[in-house]
């Protein structure tokens, strides 16, 4: 029987899953970090640490600034060196707490040990308030604050979670590695997240490019079943490989066959989608009492000499990781946070690491290089691959025409920059670059209007 995907569009990039069969491993710490506080998709968080503080691992050093954020706690144990500007991976200014470390001294309410907490409290409320105070975001690319998307708005109902295995992304293998070594907390914390939310069914989606973590996660699920009613109604879903299956509305698509609207959230078809390692971080928040300090990164590259799937401190340079495994190889003409559909290239190494950051990728100039740029053949294979249904050779055009109207009417707004578009196209046209400026333009009109149109229903003379 053929294997369940989503229904629109998708492409079949060679999986390059080279770094699959190395297990985590924990990189040693850094003499010193630098925690960014906006992290999140949200406002900041706002520092409640000064310069020349102690710190523990695990000691709050940012809470929450606005309804949409998360706390940051320190992901080391030392003195608080500077809160202050310093550059990211694109070289932009972000504020950071740089912490000198001394030693690796952790808050004593955090349970180290290796033991399976599989009793589950049963308020819902307090759970999601321990997923709060731990800073818990999504690990899956948005970063997401998590207690925000347990808390569904009156009138919105959840239906099904969906745990997201699937790691569709070329060279990714920490979600893989995370599953077959710590899939035991990841059923947990699948469980955790469904009694949060009140909902009885639960699909850990995992595509089939991955049957060894597939089995090992069907028996957690059925061995955990006789530990409480929290863990019935959870199922393992082996899906059809194709990118991006990992995107969150093609994977409702495939899971629940409901498609989410043009500027809709999952819930609104009765949806929450959760990565793997959220689930590895909910667990251990609410079990372990330990807040969101590290995530595992998958360093790889055909000319990276060292594969790696490293457990790494939040705030750690990214040139350190790189030195623990050898350096940058002198055939690298590029190196990618994420992967090579929906990464981002990197500018400064000297950037640290970020709750999300998920891989590290080396390409050669060979592997970088794009084809010549010719004219349109209008063959339509970049609007069949668009997993949301878009026409990118229109997109493109009305981008270069300045047609922001144009460009809404036509849903640029809707493009998740999976890259589907730019793979497909045999012109070598670089739809991507344009529709994701033309994205962003218009996402900025929509936002515009909406914070104008509260501006007047607020108004005196509105009312």
């Amino acid at each position: 029987m053929a294997r369940r995907t989503f229904s629109i569009g998708g492409v079949h990039p060679n999986d390059a899953k080279i770094s699959r069969d190395c297990k985590l491993e924990y990189l040693p710490i850094a003499p010193t970090v630098y925690i960014a506080l906006s992290q999140h998709i949200g406002a900041p968080a706002k520092p409640v640490v000064a310069v020349g503080d102690k710190v523990k691992v695990g000691q709050v050093i940012a809470e929450p600034g606005a309804f949409m954020s998360a706390y940051i706690h320190s992901s080391v144990s030392g003195t608080v060196k500077s809160i202050g500007p310093r550059k990211d991976l694109s070289g932009n200014n972000q504020m950071v707490v740089e912490i000198a470390v001394e030693g690796d001294e952790w808050i004593e309410s955090i349970d180290r040990s290796d033991t399976l907490v599989t009793a589950i409290p049963d308020d819902p409320k307090a759970i999601i308030e321990k997923i709060k105070l731990g800073g818990v975001v999504g690990l899956g690319g948005a970063t997401f604050p998590t207690h925000v998307k347990l808390s569904p708005p009156p009138g919105k109902t959840c239906e099904m979670l969906i745990i997201n295995g699937c790691e569709c992304e070329p060279y990714l293998t920490s979600d893989f590695r995370t599953l077959l070594e710590k899939g035991e907390q990841v059923v947990v914390g699948t469980a955790i997240i469904k009694k949060a939310l009140g909902v009885g069914k639960a699909t850990i989606a995992i595509e089939d490019n991955k049957p060894e973590a597939i089995g090992h996660i069907t028996k957690v699920v059925e061995s955990l079943k006789s530990k409480g009613p929290e863990y019935s109604g959870i199922e393992v879903l082996p899906l059809m490989k194709k990118y991006p299956e990992g995107g969150e509305k093609q994977l409702i698509d495939a899971v629940m066959h409901r498609q989410v609207r043009s500027g809709g959230l999952p819930i609104d078809v009765g949806a929450v989608v959760d990565n793997v390692c959220t689930a590895l971080a909910v667990y251990e928040a609410v079990q372990k009492n330990k807040p969101l300090i590290d995530n595992s990164v998958t360093v790889t590259g055909e000319c990276f000499p060292k594969q790696a799937n490293l457990v790494v401190r939040v705030g750690t340079p990214l040139n350190y990781v790189i030195d623990y495994l050898g350096g940058v190889p002198e055939s690298a003409a590029k190196v990618i946070s994420g992967g090579p559909m929906m990464g981002k290239a990197i500018a400064n190494l000297e950037a640290a690491t970020m709750k999300g950051t998920g891989g590290l990728l080396f390409l050669t100039k060979e592997q970088t290089k794009r084809m010549p740029e010719s004219n349109c053949i209008r063959c339509g294979k970049c609007a069949d691959a668009c997993p949301m249904g878009l026409e990118p050779f229109l997109l493109n055009r009305l981008y270069k025409a300045g047609d922001t109207d144009a460009l809404e009417a036509n849903a640029a707004q809707d493009c998740i920059m999976c890259g589907c578009c730019l793979y497909s196209c045999p012109a070598g046209i670089p739809l991507l670059d344009a529709i994701s400026q033309a994205r962003g333009q218009v996402m900025g009109i929509m936002r515009a209007r909406a914070a104008a149109a509260k501006a007047t229903a607020s108004s005196p003379t509105a009312k």
